[in-house]
This record gives structure tokens, C-alpha cells and sequence, in this order.
């Protein structure tokens, strides 16, 4: 059985700004489902009931917090919640707080550090560390970690209209600047039926600007058009783990 000895922890506990009382509910909030498969004897469970409950504390608290400053509609208000709590800028904040090395998987995920699956894993892993730091805790806690973490990349955000989706974003733009709505085409599709994956081109007219790829037409289409912002340089900013608080 492999663990993390305790004094690991005060590293970590310093960058996510809390100090757990019950060292035991931050190891299971660190252990992910594939380390189990592993090491049966482990002596905690995984982190997913801990990730169940974050999911709603953070919810919870950053619409109270939206609820209470902004006086915006009920729909901008739940774009600007979708931003700030989606998988890609959870698993991002997640590696600001560099605590990825601290996260039990097993050593086939262990390995796989740049596909969807990890930032997933991150993104979770930001959950259960919430749900882990409100039972030890309570409210106070949890509301101070999603203050100084969470809510703090809420005017990057707004300033970057990260909260529109990159379809959207590209469709304005272009029609903005160059009076052309963009269109979308499937380029390729591979494997089964069940597992495929599509590659699409954004064009704008007949020039392919950009593709993308997922396993969805939709989300290759997001793909494509995120990469279409980038490169006509029409996207302002992306949250990422080199963001400034």
C-alpha cells in the first residue's frame, strides 16, 4: 500500500490557503477511482462523494456571491457561474495550485497527462478538495478556498468574455469585422460507431480557417472554432494555469 506521508501535506495545504484537522478526508479527496483498481487495500475510498458534494458547495457559493454583487440578468449571470466553474477552468486552477503530483491515480492515468481524461480528473479533483474542506471545515471554510481561487479569475473572465461560448464568440467577430457568418464542415470521421471522432473546418466563405476535433460534431465544432478565434487573434484570453489572480 503506497501513501503520502502527512508532512507532505503542509506544502500543499499552504497553496490551497487551508489546513485540514482531519489529514485522512484530504487523502481521500487527492485519491481518484483508478488507484482503488490497484492498491485494494487501500484504506480510504475514492474521492467521488467528496467530488458530489463540492460540486454543490461551489455552486451554491459562487451563485450567492453572483446573486448578491451583480445585478444582472438571471442569464448572463448563469454563463458567467458556467465560466467559473466549467471542467476547463476548474482543471486549470487546479494546476495554478499545483497539486497534481499529490493526486493518487493509477499509473495508466498517471501517465496520461495531457488528454481530456486528466483535465477532467483535475477538475474533479478541485470538487472533492471543496466537499473535503467543507465537512472538516464547514461553510466558512469552503467559502474562503472558492474566494481566493475561484471567484478571483471572475474579472479575467468578464474583461475576456470568457463566458461566451467560442461558437458564439467566432460568429459575432466575423460577422462584426467581415460581415461573413462562418460555417462549419465535416472533414473526417473515424472509429466505431460508438467511440468516433470528428474532425471539422470553420470557414469563413470558402477559406478554411481552422479545425478542430471531439468526439461529438458539437464539440468538434467548438474545437474549430476556438481555434478559429486564435487564429485570427480574435480571442483576448483563455484561463489557464499561467493566468494572473
Amino acid at each position: 500500500m503506497t501513501t503520502i506521508p502527512q508532512t507532505d501535506f503542509k506544502l500543499l495545504e499552504e497553496r490551497l490557503g487551508y489546513t485540514f484537522k482531519d489529514k485522512n478526508i484530504l487523502m481521500q479527496a487527492l485519491t481518484h477511482r483508478s488507484y482503488l483498481n490497484e492498491h485494494s487495500d487501500f484504506p480510504f475510498e475514492h474521492n467521488e462523494r467528496l467530488e458530489f458534494l463540492g460540486d454543490a458547495v461551489l455552486e451554491l457559493i459562487v451563485t450567492e456571491h453572483l446573486y448578491l454583487n451583480y445585478a444582472n440578468p438571471e442569464g448572463e449571470l448563469t454563463n458567467w457561474r458556467a465560466a467559473l466553474v466549467n471542467a476547463k477552468t476548474l482543471s486549470g486552477i487546479a494546476s495554478q495550485l499545483a497539486f497534481e503530483d499529490y493526486l493518487l491515480m493509477s499509473k495508466g492515468e498517471a501517465k496520461d497527462k495531457n488528454s481530456k481524461a486528466r483535465m477532467y480528473i483535475l477538475a474533479n479533483a478541485i470538487e472533492a478538495i471543496i466537499g473535503a474542506i467543507y465537512l472538516d471545515g464547514k461553510a466558512p471554510g469552503a467559502e474562503g478556498f472558492i474566494h481566493k481561487h475561484i471567484l478571483s479569475h471572475l474579472p479575467f473572465i468578464l474583461k475576456n468574455q470568457l463566458y461566451i461560448d467560442p461558437k458564439s464568440k467566432f460568429q459575432e467577430t466575423a460577422q462584426e469585422m467581415l460581415g461573413v457568418t462562418p460555417s462549419y464542415k465535416v472533414l473526417k470521421e473515424v472509429g466505431p460507431d460508438h467511440n468516433k471522432e470528428f474532425t471539422v473546418g470553420v470557414f469563413l466563405e470558402k477559406e478554411l480557417v481552422a479545425v478542430g476535433s471531439g468526439t461529438s460534431k458539437q464539440e468538434a465544432q467548438i474545437a474549430a472554432a476556438q481555434a478559429g478565434l486564435e487564429a485570427k487573434h480574435w480571442a483576448t484570453g483563455t484561463l489557464d494555469a499561467k493566468d494572473e489572480k
